[in-house]
């Protein structure tokens, strides 16, 4: 009997403990939780300007040849509107500028390529084939980082874009000019 009760005591002052642990870390979590679409604006971002600034240096026709390679009708054109929705999507998506509209065209550029490109391959986007001397060979990647960036864009849609961001300015500023009265 005595057993018993022992281990319900063990029971209940466990479960104290971590309670006393979420009462002192959820004040840390919430001052620090509006800074999480920081680092996803910067890394989301940075990404798509990246594979934006990649496309263009290499050239805008080569991305319109892969583009035709692929059945896609009107290469030039479609190879410009990528290139130019990932870099300015990119700086937008850094510096939290109109996000919620920027992310449409994002979000179709992400979707095109998972399902004209990656999808055959699978989910994973990391395939190591082989490890040489020459170094370690890799196979196509598959959708899954296409996913992230559009968990990523999602959640700061949802979420908002946080700090520091030029979409909080526009709001407040929008605020102001509807809060002042009009002289008609």
């Amino acid at each position: 009997m005595n057993k018993s009760t022992t281990s319900h005591d063990n029971t209940k002052c466990t479960s104290s403990r971590i309670d006393r642990s979420f009462a002192v870390l959820e004040p840390l979590l919430a001052s620090f939780g509006h800074w999480a679409p920081l680092p996803l604006r910067l890394i989301v971002g940075y990404g798509f300007a990246e594979h934006g600034f990649a496309k263009l240096l290499r050239g805008p026709d080569n991305f319109a040849g892969i583009l035709h390679a692929i059945g896609l009708p009107m290469s030039h054109v479609f190879a410009w509107i990528t290139i130019v929705t990932e870099i300015v999507g990119g700086f937008c998506i850094l510096l939290g500028a109109l996000v919620p509209v920027v992310s449409i065209p994002m979000a179709i550029v992400l979707l095109v390529a998972i399902f004209t490109v990656h999808l055959p391959y699978g989910f994973p986007s990391i395939k190591l084939e082989a490890i040489t001397p020459n170094g370690a060979h890799f196979g196509q990647p598959g959708y899954e980082t296409d996913l992230l960036y559009l968990a990523g864009l999602l959640a700061l849609v949802l979420g908002g874009s946080g700090p520091f961001a030029v979409d909080n300015w526009l709001f407040r500023r929008s605020g102001a000019a509807r809060s002042r009265p009009t002289t008609d």
